[in-house]
């Protein structure tokens, strides 16, 4: 059964300068290396839908969402934080990057595909209930969890996030509830600061220090994260992927590298395959060096895909 790939010309057009790391060209270095390793063979494309205000208030507050349609400026740049900008494109994308992830869950939990990868950006996994942070303004995977719980009556999903930042967003929004398990992988200490210290028996965080490679990751998370997600028993499997934690991005400090992202997708999939009918649902984080991005995204793609 193919893997549902969905994005959308739209999530192309937030441009909020040339030397802001998170550009359009990350989503087209993707596509150009899975045109050019066979993979789109093996893909069902579908273009993104927009998010509803509806689905959007699952994950974020009424007066949030109302503040950055807003902010959403008609020329020029709002700067939300340091790092998080709004240009006359950015909402469009925002609509579609949350939308396509509501889309892949309804794909999956309809049977339609086993697994569906969005590419979409803006990214979302540091936005909060009620916060922009971190090139991230709704947090896509948070609210395609909470949509999946709502519609489909789910009681167990599990979110797994292996970007090289924690996922303060969707710790944020998920903390409270019983229903979510949240295991994410981050360099400690960087940005943003957090999810080192948290202690809550549906957050399993694993913070790496500098330098780490490959083989103490892979160590770290057979300790810890797949220990826990067995005992969940996931019905569902959201992934925030980011592949900025590879050692040729220079967005972090740690050394992984595209057969780290193979295998813990392999073992992401076993999970899934043995407790959530192999339904998982992925989404595009971080990953700004284009080479190993695109890379590292096929690996992904093909391992969710079952060819390794």
């Amino acid at each position: 059964m193919p893997i549902a790939y969905i994005s959308h010309p739209d999530c192309l057009k937030h441009n909020v300068g040339e030397f802001h790391p998170e550009q359009p060209e990350r989503l087209t270095a993707i596509y150009d290396y899975l045109l050019h390793s066979g993979l789109e063979l093996a893909l069902q494309f579908h273009d993104a839908e927009n998010v509803s205000q509806e689905n959007l208030e699952l994950a974020h507050t009424k007066s949030y969402i109302k503040n950055i349609f807003t902010k959403s400026p008609d020329e020029g740049l709002c700067q939300l934080d340091s790092d998080t900008l709004m240009m006359p494109h950015t909402l469009k994308a925002c609509l579609r990057a949350a939308g396509a992830v509501v889309q892949g869950v309804d794909l999956v939990m309809k049977g339609e595909v086993k697994s569906a990868f969005c590419a979409v950006r803006p990214p979302g996994h540091h936005a909060e209930k009620d916060k922009a942070m971190g090139f991230c303004y709704f947090n896509n995977i948070a609210v395609g969890t909470a949509y999946a719980i709502k519609k489909y009556n789910l009681s167990r999903v599990a979110i797994v996030d292996f970007d090289v930042h924690h996922g303060n967003g969707t710790e944020n929004i998920f903390k409270d509830d019983h229903r979510v398990l949240f295991c994410s992988s981050f360099q400690h200490p960087f940005y943003p600061h957090s999810g080192a210290d948290t202690i809550n028996d549906k957050i399993v965080n694993v913070p790496l220090s500098a330098g780490t490679k490959g083989a103490a990751f892979r160590e770290q998370i057979e300790l810890q994260w797949l220990p826990a997600l067995e005992e969940f028993k996931p019905e569902l499997i959201m992934i925030s992927a980011g592949f900025d934690a590879h050692v040729a991005d220079d967005m972090g400090q740690l050394s992984l590298n595209e057969k780290d992202y193979e295998w813990i997708t392999i073992k992401i999939k076993e999970i899934a395959d043995k407790y959530a009918q192999s339904r998982i649902v992925s989404s595009l984080e971080g990953g700004y060096e284009l080479g190993s991005l695109a890379r590292s995204v096929a690996a992904h793609i093909d391992a969710l895909l079952g060819f390794r």
